[in-house]
């Protein structure tokens, strides 16, 4: 179930928001100020915010900027539609260069600002979807296939373009044992004709780059190749 905030400081406008997406499925949670929905945020991301633009204190505008600045993904990626009055085209310029991800005008249909709802969480959907297409974690190690940056833990691991490659394709089919023929063909290709100890010195400096823990969940299969377990996994 998605969570909603509402900061909206007219009660009666802030009762109805939360009984009508509490009535749409959604889970809600309201506030009068920005300030304190900005606390809560802290302790708890939403995955939609609705924003008055006129509030007490910090304005929707500026508690939305405020967001944006987070360095915190899940707050700086938060999807937000803004409430106004205000209804002239500069305002919703303002509104939407401010950070705000849709924009709707008071007075406002319940069923319009559903379906609107709905959108940007569709949206944020599909973008995370994309996302996490280049993402590929095996136990602590991370890998963007996009950006071709790698983390053993929290640390960073600068590799050469074969020792990524290598650990990409180890990732791809951890768990499975790849011969050292596959992985010889696969990573330096079939008309490779060096020395096939190449491979074990490149098993060896990936190892020592990710690190004692990490690098050990690269095993050796006697006589045959080389797997890739989530040592994670198998320690539980």
């Amino acid at each position: 179930m998605n969570t909603i905030y509402i900061v909206e400081d007219d009660e009666n406008i802030r009762n109805l928001l939360s009984v009508a997406l509490t009535g749409f499925g959604y889970q809600t949670e309201a506030f009068e100020t920005a300030e304190e929905a900005l606390a809560r945020m802290e302790e708890e991301a939403p995955d939609l915010a609705v924003f008055d633009w006129m509030l007490p204190g910090m304005d929707g505008t500026d508690a939305i900027k405020a967001i944006r600045s987070k360095k915190n993904p899940s707050l700086s990626q938060l999807p937000i539609l803004l409430l106004t009055a205000k209804d002239k085209e500069l305002d919703k310029v303002e509104g939407l260069d401010g950070g705000a991800d849709d924009y709707m005008v008071k007075p406002f249909g319940i069923l319009e600002l559903s379906a609107r709802i709905r959108s940007l969480l569709r949206r944020t959907r599909k973008e995370e979807e994309r996302e996490n297409k280049h993402q590929i974690k095996v136990g602590a190690i991370q890998a963007d296939k996009q950006t071709r940056e790698v983390k053993s833990g929290q640390s960073a691991v600068d590799l050469t373009k074969k020792e990524y490659d290598l650990l990409i394709c180890l990732m791809e089919n951890h768990s499975r044992i790849l011969t050292r023929e596959e992985l010889l063909n696969r990573i330096w290709g079939y008309d490779y004709e060096g020395e096939s100890r190449t491979l074990d010195m490149h098993i060896k400096t990936l190892r020592q780059k990710l690190g004692d823990r990490n690098g050990a969940c690269i095993k050796t299969i006697r006589g045959v190749g080389y797997r890739m377990l989530d040592t994670e996994k198998t320690a539980q």
